[in-house]
């Protein structure tokens, strides 16, 4: 597939382009991580006092969103052209993390979209000769628990996987971790985890961020982590397996997929 093509997917699927994320709901989240909300935080350590015009500038830089500065309601879009630079270096890291033979462990905030995502990439990285980390199973965060499964940690509670963007369930795993002397060389996670991993702990991060989540883009703009890819992070599942081939196609990878 081209770029040309890919990018013509990504927008006909809605990853890209005019996504689900209406645009009051990206403005009022710039407010909130500049209110210094938690959910929207990520766990990101500011490097400077940052203003609205330029999160906002950021946003639109980094994540494609429409620049027009009057436009405070409706559709709002993100970047194929963004999307794409950014799945190329996404691909670049893992694909020789993954030849080097390291240590990575996966992560997600989003188990109904992204999870599959890191369960594929998880399965070729350990196929490939790579590592991937394993927690303990079960450690309490807030009234649920830390589970694993194929190789990607998550959030339980009430019996169902959880959306969250706080970053309690990387610290709990890298605080395991840490203490058995497995501290990964990468992390490929997206959200609160990513941005804790990164920002707090200065560890090799990989990233998926939503256009209504700047607190990523922001670690990413300050250097906290090599790359935030801007996505939609809850189309259906099988939309992201053209998204998976483009990326194992760049990590050089594909002779692994299944």
């Amino acid at each position: 597939m081209t770029r040309h093509e890919f990018a013509a997917y990504l927008d006909s699927a809605r990853i890209t382009g005019d996504v689900a994320t209406p645009r009051e709901n990206n403005l009022s989240h710039i407010q909130g991580f500049l209110d210094h909300n938690e959910h929207l935080e990520f766990g990101v350590i500011w490097s400077k006092d940052w203003t609205y015009d330029e999160v906002f500038e950021v946003m639109v830089r980094r994540a494609g969103l429409n620049p027009d500065r009057s436009h405070v309601q409706g559709q709002d879009t993100i970047g194929a052209a963004q999307c794409i630079d950014a799945l190329e270096e996404y691909a670049r890291i893992f694909g020789d993390a993954v030849r080097a033979r390291q240590k990575i462990l996966f992560a997600t905030g989003h188990p109904a979209g992204l999870f599959p995502i890191y369960a594929e990439l998880a399965r070729v990285a350990e196929l490939a000769g790579a590592t991937v980390l394993r927690i303990e199973q079960g450690e309490r965060f807030l009234d649920g628990d830390i589970r694993q499964i194929m190789g990607v940690v998550m959030f339980e509670q009430y019996g169902n996987l959880q959306h969250t963007h706080f970053p309690g369930p990387m610290r709990i795993a890298l605080a395991q971790l840490r203490e058995r002397g497995e501290l990964p060389d990468l992390v490929v996670s997206d959200h609160g985890m990513a941005g804790y991993a990164a920002s707090q702990q200065k560890l090799p991060t990989l990233g998926i961020a939503d256009c209504n989540d700047p607190g990523l883009f922001i670690a990413a703009e300050q250097g906290d982590l090599p790359v935030c890819v801007p996505m939609d992070d809850n189309v259906p599942p099988n939309r992201y397996e053209p998204l998976i081939d483009f990326v194992l196609d760049r990590a050089e990878l594909t002779g692994f997929r299944s």
